[in-house]
């Protein structure tokens, strides 16, 4: 099965899933990422021999646009992780969601969730990205506001998509540039090109900035945070596979993947290693603050994004590596926690952390599941999260990060203690409060179809800790891929007593002592009104408000009711705009004028300016009516002396029925007998249109300037008789040679003729109809 198919192949199953999930059972929607799992599973000894799968399907080839697909160690990785915790969660979702008709159209956007995340990560052309980019964001909004009858479904949704697709755009522009400058959209060329002297000034700094504020919003950096927590209001299914392996790790996977082309930017360490250490830092400050289990969950997934992106900018080898391999001991522990809270809410109904305890005797299966997962979220050997965090220490270490990075590094790592234990420990083995014990109907176990898929993930951990050279390929293939080189480097539980063992011990003791004082942190950290005032997610409210009154501000402005006024906007704007515009091109070009021989060429315009003022000084519309057409009458002369007598005779024809269709149509509207406008209006107006007017003149002044190209009247001299038959070249032109645009002006014309006709007609019917209406109530009444 090639890469392409895969591909193809998730997109083409959303209408199996929603079938399946309506006629059948949704539990057999599960089968569709087991058999990409396995199609993927296909692929890895191609790539781990560090040899890239690509695949070329052209899309837009007059741009040079395809659907480049490429396969490496990094996109492998992240496939399989899509795929693989992809089937655990539509397996634990078809027993966790209840049977409604909006069931099978949740399995059906999941998928294209799904298949958006492979395109994303598999996409070697950086506009294909975008689009599979954009997708995620789509499916995204439809998942969180899965149900759109509850207000905090809608702003949770809505937030989530304002805040990534404003970073996409941001992103584009980013591409764009990059694209421009490398002379290819094509990734693997670009990372292939050396372009560092082209980075090193402003405009390598300007193209970081763009892509990384895109990453930055899609992996829910600081101060673009906070829509990831509020997503929780989604169903757990989503927040699992949200959170694990898929969209808030595509901003990493981006900046991971260009990081061998923006590294040279001077910009590229600072400012990734400082997003990523204040999002670590506010990250467990706010999952300390939190009760519920889901939010806690939450903002641990951004602490540990911090570290992934912190992790990326360090640019050191030994970075790379613990990058690659905190990317799955993060996926594995984080998508089981997050089911198994899914579990504890659906058994006892509450997921607040101070109201549960002692969950172990009653439901023993998914307390051996979790208490697996929770040591290794915090770093306890044997477990596959212990070498996650020797690793970061390690690579701390060795790039020498600085103190204020290593104490948001150490915080991140206690904090993952305090919630391990509050998830395991506190839930399961603790006392549970008067509240839970009064309204509990007895937890238990749930269905194997809940269990077994947080149980594989919790196994794996417990399998990889012990046996890590199982993986150590997968990891070697992706921290190649990213680092450009092939990385050297072993696995191991134990390495012996090493610093980075004495920092793993620190942390565990100041994560312990925290958990121990949980209680009193966390009621300290919630009475701070600060953060709920002033937080990114207040200030995201006060943003909208304020764009709303910004925006109503606007209309109130630009929106008065005035056709006039319009009118004199738009008219105003197009002749400041182009006076600009040519000034500072240099495009104004006066002729020469040639006045020796001129004679009435001289009156006219003296005359059409005169009948110009007398049309702004009309008071009424009748006077204003025929003072234009002699404004018309005065041009068609114009053309007559300049030798077109066919277009002289147009304009008579279309000034004498002008003058005659307006006059007819004011006797039989209510328009006013004088001229309503103020003083200041009419020079308003007279100056906008003598404005509008030089603007014309110094265009047609600078055109005729130009010397004359006669390749075009040269053409139609030559070929208006051979291909047209017709020896009057304007006739050919209008009706042969523009014949679409000539077809297109009549049908403009003939609709704007029908659409008056229409008003005209259902005025008068109407006006009869309410008078025999009122006629035939008058008669009911008497």
């Amino acid at each position: 099965m090639t890469l392409s198919s895969l591909i193809f192949l998730s997109f083409l199953s959303a209408p199996i899933a929603y079938l399946a999930a309506r006629y059948w059972s949704p539990m057999i929607v599960a089968l569709i990422p087991a058999t990409l799992f396995i199609g993927f599973t296909l692929l890895t000894p191609a790539v781990m021999q560090l040899e890239a799968i690509v695949q070329h399907v052209h899309w837009i080839p007059s741009l040079g646009i395809s659907l480049s697909f490429r396969l490496d160690g990094l996109s492998l990785i992240f496939s399989l992780l899509i795929t693989g915790i992809g089937t655990a969660i539509f397996l634990y979702a078809s027993a966790y969601l209840p049977r409604t008709w909006q069931t099978p159209r949740f399995f059906a956007t999941l998928i294209v969730f799904m298949a958006s995340m492979l395109g994303a990560v598999a996409s070697d052309d950086l506009f294909g990205l975008l689009v599979f980019w954009e997708l995620t964001s789509l499916s995204s909004f439809m998942l969180i506001g899965s149900d759109p009858s509850q207000a905090k479904s809608r702003r949770s949704a809505q937030q989530g998509l304002l805040i990534t697709v404003a970073g996409g755009l941001a992103m584009l522009a980013g591409i764009v540039l990059l694209g421009d400058l490398a002379g290819t959209y094509r990734i693997s060329e670009i990372l292939a090109a050396d372009l560092r002297p082209a980075l090193t000034g402003a405009h390598g700094t300007a193209i970081l900035v763009l892509i990384a504020l895109g990453a930055f919003s899609k992996s829910a950096q600081f101060p673009l945070h906070s829509w990831l927590a509020n997503a929780m209001v989604a169903p757990t299914p989503v927040s699992a596979y949200l959170h694990s392996a898929t969209m808030v790790k595509l901003g990493v996977y981006l900046m991971a993947r260009l990081s061998p082309t923006l590294s040279d930017v001077a910009l590229w360490t600072p400012l990734l290693i400082s997003v990523g250490s204040i999002t670590m830092f506010c990250g467990s400050i706010l999952a300390l603050r939190e009760t519920d289990l889901k939010r806690i969950l939450a903002y641990t997934t951004v602490v540990s994004l911090g570290t992934l992106m912190t992790l990326v900018g360090t640019n050191h080898p030994a970075a790379v590596t613990a990058m690659a391999a905190f990317l799955v001991v993060h996926a594995l522990y984080k998508a089981c926690l997050f089911m198994v809270a899914g579990i504890i809410d659906h058994s006892t109904g509450t997921r607040d952390s101070s109201m549960l305890g002692g969950l172990a005797r009653a439901m023993p299966i998914t307390a051996v599941i979790s208490c697996t997962a929770a040591l290794s979220m915090a770093g306890i050997p044997p477990l596959f999260g212990f070498i996650g965090k020797e690793l970061i220490y390690e690579a701390a270490l060795s790039a020498q990060m600085p103190y204020m990075v290593f104490a948001a590094v150490i915080l991140a790592n206690a904090c993952m203690v305090v919630v391990a234990g509050t998830i395991a420990l506190r839930c399961f083995f603790g006392v549970p409060s008067k509240s839970f014990t009064q309204s509990g109907s007895g937890p238990h176990d749930p269905s194997i179809r809940m269990w077994i898929g947080p149980l594989v993930l919790a196994v794996l951990s417990l399998a990889f800790g012990f046996m890590p050279r199982w993986i150590q390929g997968l990891l070697a293939a992706a921290a190649g891929a990213v680092h450009g080189d092939a990385i050297e480097f072993q696995l191991s539980l134990w390495h012996g007593f090493t610093p980075m063992l004495a920092l793993s011990i620190a942390t565990l003791a100041i994560g312990i002592g925290i958990y121990r004082r949980w209680a009193r942190i966390q009621h300290r950290l919630k009475a701070c009104e600060l953060v709920d005032r002033w937080g990114p997610d207040a200030l995201y409210d006060r943003a909208l408000d304020m764009l709303t009154k910004v925006s109503i501000w606007q209309t109130g402005m630009i929106q008065i009711g005035s056709l006039r006024h319009y009118m004199a906007m738009s008219v105003g704007i197009v002749a400041v705009a182009g006076l600009i515009a040519m000034a500072l091109n240099g495009a104004v070009v006066l002729p020469q004028l040639h006045t020796g021989d001129a004679g009435v060429e001289i009156v006219l315009p003296v005359l059409l300016m005169a009948a110009s003022i007398m049309v702004l000084r009309s008071r009424s519309f009748v006077q204003g009516i025929i003072s234009a057409g002699t404004v018309g009458f005065g041009v068609a002369v114009v053309f007559l002396l300049g030798g077109a007598p066919d277009l002289a005779f147009t304009q008579f024809s279309v000034e004498a029925l002008s003058v005659v269709i307006l006059l007819a149509v004011i006797g039989h509207m209510p328009f006013r007998a004088s001229d309503p406008r103020s003083s200041r209006q009419r020079t308003r107006d007279a100056l906008i249109g003598a404005l509008f007017g030089l603007m014309f003149m110094v265009v047609m002044f600078s055109v005729v300037a130009l010397p004359f190209n006669e390749h075009l009247s040269d053409f139609f001299r030559e070929f208006s008789y051979p291909l047209a038959h017709g020896r009057n070249l304007v006739n050919v032109i209008i009706v042969d040679f523009r014949a679409l645009d000539t077809l297109g002006e009549i049908t403009v014309l003939a609709l704007a003729a029908l659409a008056a006709a229409a008003v005209f007609f259902s005025t008068g019917d109407q006006s009869r109809l309410h008078a025999g209406g009122g006629r035939r109530a008058t008669r009911k009444e008497t």
